[in-house]
């Protein structure tokens, strides 16, 4: 999509939001004036500025990126850490001798199994 049809779509959301939300301020403004609450007057004063609030950030974003235009990428990156090769050592207070629920030994001997090929696929 173009610069040019993406800034008429949005103009053309911003006014369709004013249109919308200044038909729904009249309609405020009918129940105001057929024995509504001061509620219903209150509404008709929002109504428009939720209205304008579409234009108003639009507006905004526009401010904001001409004063503030895109860094340009830096040239040099930092390569990734190397990942520690050290191997972990197994602690024996972990074991599964130490379980008192089956289930969870069985659980652990399949993460370890899991963890083993892993480990035997990334060599």
């Amino acid at each position: 999509m173009n610069v040019v049809a993406r800034r008429a779509g949005i103009v053309l959301l911003c006014v369709v939001s004013l249109v919308a939300c200044v038909g729904l301020a009249w309609w405020q403004w009918q129940r105001f004036e057929n024995g509504g609450t001061w509620q219903n007057l209150g509404y008709v004063l929002q109504w428009p500025l939720f209205g304008l609030f579409p234009a108003f950030m639009f507006w905004r974003l526009r401010k904001l990126s001409r004063e503030h235009p895109r860094e340009q990428p830096v040239s040099h990156v930092a390569p990734p850490p190397e990942p520690d090769k050290t191997p972990l050592r197994q602690d024996e207070a972990h074991s599964d001798t130490h379980d008192d629920d089956p289930e969870l030994a069985a659980y652990n001997r399949y993460l370890a199994q899991l963890n083993a090929r892993h480990e035997q696929e990334t060599r």
